[in-house]
């Protein structure tokens, strides 16, 4: 007899096959033209669904980037489990049927409300104890390009995901850590269909070939991509799984798959110094919630090693103080206006603005202070102040102001320079909550497309070295996020939980993969929900835009002339580019008599599904 998964694998399948259609045509579309500081990322690819609707349950809910992922989550949920146990479930799948996003074999960031508290949980690679801050340069003193640092060992940091659900599960699970990976081993052993963002990332991608493994796991034999629809068997990592299942995260920081991903890591041709024993002596670490207030909410993200939750505070906290001083600079009455546009709605061209300058400022403060406070002594505290944050605001006004600098906040203790590292984009997320109110966002990711190409025992290996500034020193001064051994590389992932200040009552659980955009998706999407009271699926599905300190970037496709028109007039470089967020969003409502119940919304953009009872 077929487990209740199982059924629903068999409904998910015809999903993908469903949406073929929507991949066909995005392979037909010209390729994408990157900004001058973005390589063209394989994860860009994406066609944009129009027949999402918010989905609303009253129990619990779980949202993945991939609806096998979310459909395990809810499976763990309808046992009565935790929001982190459906995390858990939702990872493992993830790690098989979205391989080129995240996996066991990366790292995570997780925000936790268990219902009285917000915690977090730090599951960030660390660099290995050989690697020295020269290690993405070349001979010469200059930075090596990209891919030459991304393909091999030299990029792998050491693994901290497990680790980090480990770390949470002790603390918050409420079904046995066994059951959390039976979904994943089940379509490990019996197979999955390849969605059609997978085959169209396989297929962009022309390094897989020079992987023995991967080429043999996702291409034919004659180097052509598997097609869509063909039913992937992954037995290796089932009994990696399984082991796992049994014997905890031990099973992959110590013995025989350690010892196989170490040897992978050492033994390639671009080598890294990743070893047994920074395995053995990889901890995954609770962190304080970095918390601030906007308008009638509570926002509460990661702290550093994660520029996101800074980021997202900054922002917030700049807009709020715009309003403060002139009530012509409020978001509230900005509403989403009506587009021919695949999303329907466009933001008005003000809100992009200023959100644009906000996000210019925070981005500037982000390469100049932001790093592993485990190495470095970052001013939180003093970033996301709101008498500093209005000194900030006081610098938007009607016109952009091009490129932002770096402010001088409270709390300074050594100057740096500045992180001139190229932006770039990857990375997963999920999001859960539970019968009992408790509620988790994690983001998850082995860095860019694939990680590092490396695949041991049917999973990949991350690239996390590579989210390291390549240069380590300029004009005399260090910059921050330099490599350092067992430091963290900085991240952009913002997961997010959003609270009623005054009640204290749960709100949102948000947050986005995208590299260093996760900021510009989380903002847009938290200003969806807050300032123009949109549903969790229309705030998702709103177009992507922002800045990143350089030109105002516009989701390509979705935006009227009139709108590009009315940037450039006020003085913003504008470019129009592929944006491919993963948004998930659960969000708590109330109907007319106070009865509360939940709304969730997965990003059109992926393949990902919002699933509740």
């Amino acid at each position: 007899m077929l487990s209740a998964f199982h059924l629903s694998r068999f409904r998910l399948t015809a999903l993908s096959l469903i949406a073929t259609a929507l991949t066909l045509a995005a392979c037909s579309a010209p390729p994408s033209s990157p900004s001058s500081t973005l390589p063209l990322a394989p994860e860009s690819a994406s066609g944009y669904r129009t027949d999402l609707q918010t989905r609303h349950a009253t129990h619990h809910m779980a949202a993945a980037a991939n609806p096998l992922a979310a459909e395990a989550g809810r499976e763990m949920l309808r046992r009565g489990g935790s929001a982190i146990d459906a995390a858990i479930a939702m990872q493992a799948v993830l790690t098989l049927v979205e391989p080129q996003s995240s996996g066991i074999g990366g790292g995570a960031l997780i925000v936790l409300w268990d219902g009285k508290t917000v915690r977090t949980y730090d599951g960030r690679e660390t660099a290995p104890a050989g690697a020295t801050e020269k290690l993405f340069l070349q001979a010469d003193g200059q930075p090596m390009p990209f891919t030459q640092a991304q393909i091999g060992g030299r990029s792998v940091g050491t693994p901290g995901v497990l680790r980090a659900l480990e770390l949470a599960h002790q603390k918050h699970g409420r079904l046995p850590w066994a059951q959390l990976f039976e979904p994943a081993i089940e379509l490990a052993e019996q197979g999955f269909a390849i969605s059609p963002r997978l085959h169209l990332l396989i297929a962009s991608d022309s390094k897989l070939r020079n992987s023995p493994e991967m080429a043999a796991y996702f291409l034919n034999t004659d180097g052509s991509p598997k097609a869509i629809g063909t039913r992937l068997k992954n037995p290796a990592l089932a009994v990696v799984f399984q082991r796992i299942a049994k014997e905890g995260a031990d099973a992959l920081y110590k013995g025989a798959i350690a010892q196989e991903i170490v040897a992978k890591v050492q033994g390639h041709a671009n080598p890294g110094s990743l070893s047994l024993n920074d395995l053995q002596h990889y901890r995954a670490k609770e962190r304080a919630p970095l918390c601030t207030d906007y308008k009638r909410w509570q926002v509460c993200g990661m702290p550093p090693p994660s520029s996101g939750g800074i980021a997202v505070a900054q922002i917030l906290g700049t807009l709020q103080a715009l309003e403060t001083r002139d009530k012509r600079f409020a978001l509230a009455p900005m509403k989403p206006v009506k587009s021919n546009a695949p999303a329907g709605i466009e933001p008005a061209a003000q809100a992009v603005h200023l959100i644009s300058e906000a996000e210019r400022l925070a981005y500037a403060d982000r390469a100049q202070y932001v790093a592993d406070t485990d190495f470095v002594p970052v001013p939180v505290k003093g970033l996301v102040d709101p008498t500093y944050l209005a000194s900030r605001a006081a610098l938007i006004g009607e016109r952009s102001m091009g490129t932002a600098q770096p402010g001088t906040p409270p709390g300074i203790q050594v100057a740096y320079a500045p992180d001139r590292s190229p932006l770039r984009i990857s990375t997963s997320q999920v999001v859960a909550v539970d019968d009992q109110g408790g509620a988790v966002s994690m983001t998850t990711t082995i860095e860019s497309a694939f990680g590092s190409h490396l695949m041991v025992q049917g999973f990949l290996l991350n690239n996390e070295m590579t989210d390291f500034s390549f240069i380590p020193e300029e004009n005399g001064q260090k910059v921050a996020n330099r490599v350092e051994p067992g430091k963290r590389p900085r991240s952009s992932m913002a997961p997010t939980l959003i609270f009623d200040r005054q009640s204290g009552e749960f709100v949102a659980s948000v947050g986005s993969p995208g590299g260093s955009q996760i900021i510009e998706y989380v903002t847009k999407t938290t200003v969806g929900l807050l300032d123009w009271n949109l549903d969790a699926q229309a705030a998702i599905n709103l177009p992507n835009f922002g800045s990143r300190n350089g030109p105002t970037e516009l989701e390509r496709g979705q935006f009227s002339p009139a709108l590009i028109r009315e940037l450039k007039d006020k003085g913003h470089s504008v470019s129009e580019i592929d944006m491919t967020s993963g948004t998930q969003a659960i969000v708590r409502v109330k109907d007319a008599q106070g009865k509360a119940s939940l709304a969730g919304g997965a990003d059109p953009r992926r393949e990902g599904e919002a699933l509740g009872d």
